[in-house]
């Protein structure tokens, strides 16, 4: 029972995204609207549907209206569900085809809408109630990555051999969960002005991030955490009797798992490192000016600047074709595995998550090498090129590699590049799936999948806002 697998049939027909819709998407070469109908949606915002229909009327091609249109809402038709107690707003998000919460990607899901909460009270407060959801989650379990809606519903994954409680859909320690949660509080605070997601429950969510990160540096132990599942998947269960592959300490924080919920083979993942360096700054930020706890912000600043001195010794390593790049992962006896995965955090996305300059000749070097074959899953086919990852297996791409390559590109061909391979990467369903055949669109995997729905509805709103003449063309023929 893989994640990829554990689909959850009653919900896709009420999104209007499994495959057998596609025979009938396109029916007298009009592009009908694959969003459930208006009565069926989970939750509705009205500042959301304004901007759908302000960027549709800029865009000529008409497959990428319609995929915009079905993607960039996808998020909040299928997937929220909100309710609030006594007045405090509650939001649980799923990732879709899977019935239960990640950090990772219910905060990824959301974080487009950031941008529209100050015209739509209604969306603010969904948004808000997704900050309290994740705390309470934080202070359930700091070492879980995905979680269900509540503890009456034990997780398929309750015989994992970890802590596992009813609360916890899965319990894969992963350093980017806890930064989603900093990050979607963090960006909350900046967009609206507003300060009640930081009550007194967040600001022990907080402490409880600084500690897990102290504690995955390992200086003093291997810490609490391990995990082993039974499985024939190698990339689903941790080396080491549950502890992961030996690390000399050096400052490099832990992960068991990678963003893709697979095993690291090195435990110091390096996308991860950086995006934790960036989160720390922000809780010290708001720990400073929201909570006027200045002794813990320095803690924080302290701690980031450890990790980051870290990188510099340990994660600039020299490759033999491409010179000193950024590695995945290493382990602090000098092995390094050069690669980059599709999901988020990936060393190709640590400018969109502010971990790091986009004109850095570092990251400039570092991307060179990963848009190439040199990188073991990057694919290139008849219908794409892109980054997979062993998650979907060889020879998938994944179209959230190539939303991320647009958007962190200014170069007009890159963009339009990117962009007429994920016009023809649907298989005319309407949305973004998980892992796409190189050489066959007709091949993929998840058919709802809402992380990559949203993020490729961010791409165009973005490209709306920074380069709309790329609008005016046809990406289609």
């Amino acid at each position: 029972m893989k994640r990829r697998d554990f689909l959850r049939t009653s919900g896709l027909v009420g999104a209007g995204v499994i495959a057998s819709t596609k025979a009938s998407a396109i029916v007298d070469s009009e592009f009908k609207s694959q969003r459930p109908s208006v009565v069926e949606r989970k939750f509705r915002s009205e500042a959301v549907d304004r901007t759908i229909k302000k960027v549709k009327s800029q865009i000529s091609d008409p497959k990428l209206s319609w995929l915009f249109e079905n993607c960039f809402p996808n998020t909040l038709d299928t997937t929220v569900e909100y309710k609030e107690e006594n007045g405090v707003p509650d939001t649980f998000v799923i990732t879709g085809d899977i019935h239960a919460m990640w950090l990772r990607d219910s905060t990824a899901q959301v974080w487009p809408y950031l941008p529209l909460i100050g015209e739509d009270a209604k969306l603010q407060k969904m948004i808000l109630g997704l900050i309290h959801r994740q705390s309470n989650c934080v202070q359930i379990d700091p070492y879980a990555n995905a979680f269900n809606y509540d503890a009456s519903t034990p997780s398929h994954w309750q015989s994992d051999h970890t802590e596992m409680k009813n609360e916890l859909h899965e319990r894969k320690w992963e350093i980017d969960s806890l930064c989603y949660v900093v990050r979607l509080a963090y960006g909350y605070w900046k967009e609206s002005g507003r300060t009640d997601a930081f009550n007194a429950s967040w600001n022990k969510t907080a402490k409880l991030i600084y500690k897990t990160f102290v504690e995955q540096q390992r200086k003093e132990s291997q810490g609490p955490y391990s995990f082993t599942r039974t499985t024939d998947r190698q990339t689903d269960t941790m080396p080491g009797f549950g502890w992961g592959n030996p690390i000399r300490p050096n400052g490099l924080i832990c992960s068991a798992f990678r963003p893709s919920d697979d095993a690291t083979t090195y435990l110091y993942l390096i996308p991860s490192n950086y995006f934790a360096v960036a989160s720390l700054k922000q809780m010290a930020e708001i720990m400073r000016e929201v909570y006027n706890e200045g002794s813990f912000a320095r803690k924080c600043e302290l701690l980031a600047e450890d990790v980051s001195l870290a990188l510099n010794d340990f994660a600039v390593i020299k490759h033999l074709k491409y010179g000193k790049i950024i590695p995945f992962e290493v382990d602090g006896f000098g092995n390094t595995l050069f690669m980059d995965d599709a999901n988020i955090p990936s060393l190709l996305s640590l400018p969109y998550l502010g971990a790091i300059s986009e004109k850095s000749s570092l990251y400039r070097r570092t991307r060179e090498f990963i848009l190439t074959e040199d990188n073991p899953f990057f694919w290139k086919g008849r219908c794409a090129e892109g980054i997979g990852g062993p998650h979907a297996g060889l020879h998938y791409i994944w179209p959230m590699s190539i939303i991320m390559r647009a958007l962190t590109s200014k170069d007009h061909d890159e963009i339009i590049y990117c962009l007429e391979m994920l016009c023809r990467m649907d298989d005319n369903t309407g949305f973004m799936h998980e892992g796409v055949h190189k050489d066959d669109v007709s091949k993929y995997s998840r058919p709802w999948f809402a992380w990559v729905n949203t993020l490729f509805g961010e791409l165009v709103l973005k490209i709306y806002k920074e380069h709309p003449s790329l609008l005016t063309r046809t990406y289609v023929s």
